[in-house]
């Protein structure tokens, strides 16, 4: 990394590492880049001190999508797979580039296979400084500086760029990006292909049991072949739900739903009797209207969640934000706040985890988790979102409820290059939350130094039972 500015307080520094540094100082290489932080950020002891410390405390990673890596190995032996640069850009920030006005055409041009990698600056060029700034942006940004060794991503630097992505994308380098450079002792990932993957690397990415296909249409074959069961009743479907959490329940951290997707998590308990018919006839291929529909994945979604209670996993929900573009209906999701404390108060057995801060709705969020017992918040991919708004959340947060529910990062990414750069701003929003808290005294430094370790991994690890999932996967029927 070039250095245009220089670092006179080495002592203070050492150990920080390279992005930590940029993150405390605001020096990132040239001089037109967004910055991570601010003309005099680092001056007082106390941002010293907390920057330092963050920057080297390891990060539990609460929520990834990332796919194994010997399927990133072998995109380039398929015909048609996207495997060059571009393909950083594939994950939430090509909804910003759509967003602020590249055509369609222009998009898939883009992210084409057929066009060759250094050419691509070309395309992206005249949207590039429309989305550099945000969240999305910088996290692609910054992961390009970090694994490309590059001031910044422009027409000078691309074929360094298209060079770097080759040279980094080798067997070894999951682990080479997040453990070694992102510090992060490990991920949960909610895999988007399977309803729970057996990973290649079972200890780095743990996973959840995907429960949305339990619920949402159902989806018979995804769920019941693998099982091995024929379902010709709704007593046969959950005898499917049962084997998937006999066969995963021990090995998995948790179990996820994103079904807020298209509709409120306003789940009601509805008897079986009400839903048998409903799934008789969704077994016979018939429709269901809308209130059928609600009332079948009601039942099931209780069937889902008391069968995680007993089994000892939390259940992760989305909340908030849509990813994609033009299909977020906000008077809807206004209303994820009330119906998350229906959802405690209906099961207090259950550990209900609300990701992503239910951005913009975070205010209302900040209420359920002071207010129940089984409400956990996750910071989730809110720190790409909004890093402001996430910032202040956890600032929020730390004042008003229990330190021990709030989990502070999860890249939520599926390329597993951008987890590096989303970790470096979720350490920098961290480090500023703790920082204004201090300066305006409402916390010591003690205090802000001693609660580092307990919302980057402790939490995470207590909630979860991280130790006892590592050790059964270590010796997992799948683990090489």
């Amino acid at each position: 990394m070039q250095k245009r500015n220089t670092i006179s307080r080495r002592t203070t520094l050492k150990g920080i590492g390279s992005a930590g540094a940029l993150a405390l100082l605001g020096g990132h290489a040239a001089a037109d880049q967004p910055a991570l932080g601010m003309p005099g950020i680092g001056e007082s002891d106390v941002r010293k001190t907390l920057f330092a410390k963050i920057f080297q405390t390891p990060l539990i990673d609460t929520h990834e999508h990332l796919i194994e890596e010997s399927e990133r190995l072998q995109a380039r032996r398929r015909r048609g797979d996207n495997d060059d640069w571009s393909f950083l850009l594939s994950h939430y920030l090509d909804s910003d580039l759509l967003t602020c006005g590249m055509p369609q055409d222009v998009y898939d041009r883009f992210f084409s296979a057929d066009v060759d990698p250094v050419d691509k600056w070309k395309i992206l060029e005249p949207y590039w400084p429309h989305v550099r700034s945000t969240g999305y942006g910088m996290a692609v940004e910054i992961a390009v500086q970090q694994l490309y060794d590059v001031p910044q991503l422009s027409k000078e630097t691309v074929k360094r760029v298209a060079a770097g992505y080759d040279r980094v994308r080798k067997k070894g380098f999951y682990h080479d990006i997040l453990r070694k450079q992102a510090r992060i002792e490990s991920c949960q990932v909610n895999c988007l292909s399977e309803p729970f993957k057996e990973s290649e690397m079972p200890q780095l990415l743990m996973q959840d049991i995907s429960i949305i296909g339990m619920l949402s249409g159902p989806n018979i074959d995804g769920y019941a072949k693998p099982a091995g069961i024929e379902v010709k009743t709704l007593s046969d479907w959950y005898r499917v739900m049962d084997w998937w959490f006999a066969a995963y329940g021990p090995y998995a951290v948790a179990v996820k739903s994103q079904h807020a997707y298209g509709r409120d998590i306003d789940h009601i308990r509805v008897p079986a009797e009400a839903a048998e018919p409903i799934f008789a006839k969704r077994l016979e291929g018939k429709s269901l209207d809308g209130q059928e529909n609600k009332t079948l994945q009601d039942h099931l979604f209780w069937c889902a969640v008391d069968k995680a209670a007993a089994a000892g996993l939390p259940v992760k929900l989305h909340t908030g934000y849509y990813a994609g573009q033009n299909s977020m209906p906000l008077s809807r999701l206004i209303h994820n706040p009330g119906s998350a404390t229906a959802l405690c108060r209906a099961a207090p057995d259950a550990q209900f985890v609300f990701m992503h801060i239910c951005y913009p709705y975070y205010e209302e969020i900040l209420s359920v988790a002071k207010q129940w017992t089984n409400a956990y918040i996750d910071m989730c991919w809110s720190w790409i979102i909004n890093p402001v708004a996430a910032k202040d959340f956890l600032k929020k947060y730390l004042v008003t409820a229990p330190a021990n529910k709030i989990l502070t990062f999860g890249g939520d990414y599926i390329p597993v290059e951008p987890v590096l750069g989303h970790a470096v701003i979720a350490r920098r929003g961290i480090a500023l939350a703790l920082s204004e808290l201090v300066e305006e005294g409402w916390i010591t430094l003690d205090r802000a130094v001693e609660l580092t370790d307990k919302i980057m991994h402790q939490n995470a690890r207590e909630l979860f039972h991280l130790e006892e999932k590592a050790k059964r996967l270590k010796s997992a029927p799948w683990a090489s």
